[in-house]
Protein backbone atom coordinates (compact mmCIF):
# COMPACT_ATOMS: atom_id res chain seq x y z
CA UNK A 1 0.00 0.00 0.00
CA UNK A 2 1.57 3.43 -0.43
CA UNK A 3 1.84 6.14 1.51
CA UNK A 4 0.27 8.15 -0.93
CA UNK A 5 -3.35 7.57 -0.11
CA UNK A 6 -4.19 10.39 2.42
CA UNK A 7 -5.53 8.81 5.84
CA UNK A 8 -7.17 10.87 8.85
CA UNK A 9 -5.25 9.05 11.16
CA UNK A 10 -2.41 6.96 10.44
CA UNK A 11 -0.97 5.88 7.21
CA UNK A 12 -0.50 2.36 7.83
CA UNK A 13 1.92 1.34 5.29
CA UNK A 14 4.14 4.12 6.50
CA UNK A 15 3.79 3.04 10.36
CA UNK A 16 3.76 -0.92 9.52
CA UNK A 17 5.24 -1.56 6.09
CA UNK A 18 6.61 -4.97 7.34
CA UNK A 19 3.10 -6.08 7.68
CA UNK A 20 1.56 -3.97 5.47
CA UNK A 21 3.89 -6.35 2.98
CA UNK A 22 2.84 -9.48 4.26
CA UNK A 23 -1.14 -8.55 4.04
CA UNK A 24 -0.50 -7.45 0.28
CA UNK A 25 1.57 -11.25 -0.42
CA UNK A 26 -1.29 -12.77 2.26
CA UNK A 27 -3.94 -11.64 -0.65
CA UNK A 28 -2.30 -12.69 -3.87
CA UNK A 29 -4.35 -16.01 -5.09
CA UNK A 30 -5.06 -17.89 -8.03
CA UNK A 31 -8.44 -17.28 -7.70
CA UNK A 32 -10.08 -16.75 -11.37
CA UNK A 33 -9.64 -12.28 -10.85
CA UNK A 34 -13.66 -12.16 -11.67
CA UNK A 35 -14.42 -14.15 -8.26
CA UNK A 36 -11.76 -12.07 -6.35
CA UNK A 37 -13.19 -8.79 -7.72
CA UNK A 38 -16.52 -9.64 -6.47
CA UNK A 39 -15.47 -11.49 -3.23
CA UNK A 40 -13.21 -8.23 -2.61
CA UNK A 41 -16.22 -5.64 -2.87
CA UNK A 42 -19.17 -7.51 -1.73
CA UNK A 43 -16.82 -8.18 2.28
CA UNK A 44 -15.95 -3.79 1.58
CA UNK A 45 -19.54 -3.38 1.11
CA UNK A 46 -20.71 -5.14 4.02
CA UNK A 47 -17.88 -3.58 5.95
CA UNK A 48 -18.71 0.05 5.25
CA UNK A 49 -15.21 0.53 4.06
CA UNK A 50 -15.15 3.31 1.29
CA UNK A 51 -11.75 3.24 0.57
CA UNK A 52 -11.88 -0.60 -0.22
CA UNK A 53 -15.09 0.11 -2.46
CA UNK A 54 -13.33 2.48 -4.31
CA UNK A 55 -9.99 0.66 -5.25
CA UNK A 56 -11.77 -3.13 -5.80
CA UNK A 57 -14.65 -1.09 -7.95
CA UNK A 58 -12.13 0.72 -9.99
CA UNK A 59 -9.94 -2.16 -10.36
CA UNK A 60 -12.98 -4.10 -11.36
CA UNK A 61 -13.67 -1.79 -14.11
CA UNK A 62 -10.65 -1.81 -15.35
CA UNK A 63 -10.61 -5.52 -15.68
CA UNK A 64 -13.49 -5.53 -18.02
CA UNK A 65 -15.96 -6.62 -15.20
CA UNK A 66 -20.07 -5.69 -16.26
CA UNK A 67 -21.36 -2.20 -14.09
CA UNK A 68 -24.18 -3.80 -13.90
CA UNK A 69 -22.92 -6.56 -12.15
CA UNK A 70 -21.05 -4.27 -9.71
CA UNK A 71 -23.94 -2.16 -9.16
CA UNK A 72 -26.28 -5.68 -8.30
CA UNK A 73 -23.76 -7.25 -6.16
CA UNK A 74 -25.63 -5.89 -2.55
CA UNK A 75 -28.81 -7.82 -4.25
CA UNK A 76 -26.62 -11.11 -6.05
CA UNK A 77 -29.30 -13.59 -4.97
CA UNK A 78 -31.85 -11.78 -6.96
CA UNK A 79 -29.74 -11.39 -10.21
CA UNK A 80 -29.24 -14.22 -12.67
CA UNK A 81 -25.43 -12.42 -13.13
CA UNK A 82 -23.97 -14.59 -10.99
CA UNK A 83 -22.66 -18.05 -11.55
CA UNK A 84 -22.67 -20.90 -9.74
CA UNK A 85 -19.31 -20.53 -8.33
CA UNK A 86 -19.60 -17.09 -8.24
CA UNK A 87 -22.53 -17.67 -6.04
CA UNK A 88 -20.72 -19.50 -3.79
CA UNK A 89 -18.09 -17.32 -3.32
CA UNK A 90 -20.27 -14.76 -2.61
CA UNK A 91 -22.63 -16.57 0.28
CA UNK A 92 -19.03 -18.19 1.92
CA UNK A 93 -17.60 -14.26 1.74
CA UNK A 94 -20.97 -13.33 3.34
CA UNK A 95 -20.92 -15.91 5.85
CA UNK A 96 -16.87 -15.65 6.94
CA UNK A 97 -17.15 -11.80 6.79
CA UNK A 98 -20.25 -11.75 9.36
CA UNK A 99 -19.60 -15.09 11.90
CA UNK A 100 -22.35 -15.75 13.27
CA UNK A 101 -22.19 -18.38 16.47
CA UNK A 102 -21.40 -21.17 15.59
CA UNK A 103 -19.35 -20.23 12.35
CA UNK A 104 -20.14 -20.56 8.47
CA UNK A 105 -23.48 -22.58 8.30
CA UNK A 106 -22.91 -26.25 6.67
CA UNK A 107 -25.27 -25.39 4.06
CA UNK A 108 -22.99 -22.21 2.68
CA UNK A 109 -19.55 -24.32 3.25
CA UNK A 110 -20.54 -27.19 1.27
CA UNK A 111 -21.88 -25.62 -1.51
CA UNK A 112 -18.35 -23.67 -2.00
CA UNK A 113 -16.55 -27.59 -1.39
CA UNK A 114 -18.50 -28.52 -4.26
CA UNK A 115 -18.11 -25.54 -6.66
CA UNK A 116 -14.21 -25.15 -5.43
CA UNK A 117 -11.60 -27.94 -5.24
CA UNK A 118 -9.74 -27.66 -1.98
CA UNK A 119 -6.79 -25.09 -3.11
CA UNK A 120 -8.97 -22.90 -4.47
CA UNK A 121 -11.47 -23.02 -1.37
CA UNK A 122 -7.98 -22.53 0.55
CA UNK A 123 -7.44 -19.31 -1.69
CA UNK A 124 -10.75 -18.31 -1.19
CA UNK A 125 -10.69 -18.34 2.39
CA UNK A 126 -7.44 -16.25 1.99
CA UNK A 127 -8.71 -13.63 0.27
CA UNK A 128 -12.17 -13.48 2.53
CA UNK A 129 -9.81 -13.04 5.69
CA UNK A 130 -7.46 -10.52 3.94
CA UNK A 131 -10.00 -7.97 2.47
CA UNK A 132 -11.64 -8.28 5.98
CA UNK A 133 -8.47 -7.64 7.28
CA UNK A 134 -8.36 -4.18 4.93
CA UNK A 135 -11.35 -3.65 5.49
CA UNK A 136 -10.91 -2.94 9.40
CA UNK A 137 -6.73 -1.26 8.94
CA UNK A 138 -9.17 1.18 6.42
CA UNK A 139 -11.81 1.97 8.37
CA UNK A 140 -10.31 1.89 11.34
CA UNK A 141 -7.58 4.33 10.19
CA UNK A 142 -9.82 6.50 8.07
CA UNK A 143 -8.32 5.87 4.71
CA UNK A 144 -9.73 8.72 2.41
CA UNK A 145 -11.43 7.22 -0.70
CA UNK A 146 -11.06 8.69 -4.26
CA UNK A 147 -7.30 8.76 -5.07
CA UNK A 148 -6.51 5.15 -5.45
CA UNK A 149 -6.15 4.16 -9.27
CA UNK A 150 -5.54 0.95 -11.14
CA UNK A 151 -2.00 -0.58 -10.81
CA UNK A 152 -0.70 2.12 -8.56
CA UNK A 153 0.17 -1.15 -6.09
CA UNK A 154 2.59 -1.88 -9.17
CA UNK A 155 0.38 -4.21 -11.38
CA UNK A 156 -2.66 -3.90 -13.59
CA UNK A 157 -5.80 -5.50 -12.81
CA UNK A 158 -6.10 -8.71 -14.39
CA UNK A 159 -8.96 -9.23 -16.95
CA UNK A 160 -12.15 -10.14 -15.01
CA UNK A 161 -12.84 -14.12 -16.08
CA UNK A 162 -9.09 -14.46 -17.25
CA UNK A 163 -8.44 -18.13 -17.91
CA UNK A 164 -6.15 -20.06 -15.89
CA UNK A 165 -3.99 -23.21 -16.51
CA UNK A 166 -5.60 -24.21 -19.25
CA UNK A 167 -9.33 -23.29 -18.18
CA UNK A 168 -11.91 -21.54 -20.13
CA UNK A 169 -12.08 -17.86 -19.65
CA UNK A 170 -15.42 -16.97 -17.83
CA UNK A 171 -16.65 -13.08 -18.56
CA UNK A 172 -19.69 -11.98 -16.18
CA UNK A 173 -19.99 -15.27 -15.04
CA UNK A 174 -20.67 -17.01 -18.17
CA UNK A 175 -17.40 -18.82 -20.17
CA UNK A 176 -17.18 -17.52 -23.10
Amino acid sequence: MSQGFPAGRLQIAGAAPRQVAALQRFGVTDLDPAIAHLVEMRASQMNGCAFCLDMHWKDARAAGEEEARLYLLDAWRESPDYSDRERAALALTEAVTRLEPGGVPDAVWDEAAARFDEAELGQLLCKIAGINAWNRLQITTQAEPGHYQPGDFGKAPEPAGAARDGEPAAVGGQVR
